[in-house]
């Protein structure tokens, strides 16, 4: 009998999936909204498995050392071959914190760079840097990315890569301009778990997969603060829709080769009504807020060219987690495992359907 599976998986931490609609009238969401490819630049190709001379050292800079960058540089003390010639963040005290962990990794001090918001310039300007790793918020990493390759850098950057259609055009064809490589440091696809269902899909295991899910879904309550100027929460304010998706896309898109024999072809989004993080706010400032946008809860349906879907979900705000999730077991004979993980941000289930 063929195998027809539909995995659900709840992945810890979700690039820019926007919802649709923001209270327009019924008539109007009828309306197809075509997001069409832009002329690309003559003479250029892909860079999907773009290869360039190997280095045996690599000299690397970073921006950002506020949340995710000191991390970052401790990390990369531990590979082999790496020089940390520069560490740059608009407060002096952060770059000294990451001087401080270069030290007792027996790491030289790097170049610091601080206390102007474009500090970051200057650093990609140099000759002796192979890599920038950009750790910032996420206004400013298309701005960053591409100013780094235009400086003949290679670049990493952390989740989302950009914002809008504009700039992800602008970054690949500047990285198919200037043949470097240019990574979004979309980390869940790399996990144990993600990786081994990979590995298993790709040995045929569960046949043909027909359906996917993933989800950003982690209570960032206790981590508004962190935020420098509270942009994250300002952006869910501002903006309706999936804002953080690749978490969940990135290992999706992996099982089902997107990119690489099928592509994306359509999407509906819907939300629910903004509620916990406006009551966050009152309970925080007093202020009572009447035009935050994101909803506490966003879903989106993609179809592929293939005839495959993919399911997506992201909330930031519900504390539902570990408290209030109901599920019924598989059935006793069933020959599907349910792995789960006990943890605060992430929970995971797999559903198997077959004839």
């Amino acid at each position: 009998m063929k195998k027809l599976f539909q995995f659900s998986l709840f992945f810890l931490p979700i690039l820019l999936l926007c919802g649709c609609g923001s209270g327009v009238k019924e008539e109007q969401t009828r309306t197809l909204i075509a997001v069409t490819t832009p002329e690309r630049p003559a003479g250029q190709s892909d860079v999907i498995g773009l290869v360039t001379e190997p280095m045996e050292v690599v000299r690397v800079g970073f921006i950002g050392l506020g949340m995710r960058g000191p991390g970052a540089v401790s990390r990369f003390t531990h590979i082999p071959g790496v020089e940390i010639k520069a560490l740059c963040d608009l407060h002096e005290d952060r770059v000294e914190k990451s001087q401080e962990r270069l030290a007792k990794a027996g790491f030289p001090r790097a170049t610091s760079y601080s206390g102007s918001e474009y500090a970051w310039k200057e650093m990609c300007e140099r000759e002796d840097i192979d890599l920038i790793y950009i750790c910032t918020d996420w206004k400013r990493h298309a701005e960053m990315i591409l100013y780094a390759l235009n400086n003949n850098k290679h670049v990493a950057c952390e989740v989302p890569a950009a914002m809008t259609m504009e700039e992800i055009w602008d970054i690949i064809n500047t990285a198919e301009r200037t043949r470097k490589h240019c990574m979004m440091l979309e980390n869940c696809v790399y996990d144990f778990f993600e990786l081994t269902t990979l590995n298993m899909a790709q040995q045929g295991v569960f046949g043909e997969i027909l359906h996917v899910e993933g989800a950003y879904i982690h209570d960032l309550r206790d981590f508004w603060d962190a935020y420098e100027g509270n942009w994250r929460l300002e952006w869910n304010r501002k903006h309706r829709g999936d804002v953080y998706a690749t978490h969940g896309m990135g290992p999706a898109c992996q099982l089902l080769d997107i990119h690489r024999g099928d592509k994306m072809n359509y999407l509906v989004s819907m939300d629910t009504k903004a509620v916990g993080s406006p009551e966050y706010i009152r309970e925080k400032t007093g202020e009572v807020v009447t035009d935050f946008r994101n909803g506490d809860h966003t879903l989106t349906l993609i179809r592929t060219e293939q005839g495959k879907t993919i399911q997506i979900q992201h909330n930031v705000t519900s504390p539902v987690l570990t408290a209030g999730c109901i599920s019924s077991p598989p059935p006793k004979d069933s020959p599907i495992n349910t792995p789960s993980r006990d943890m605060r941000w992430t929970r995971r289930r797999w559903t198997a359907m077959w004839h």
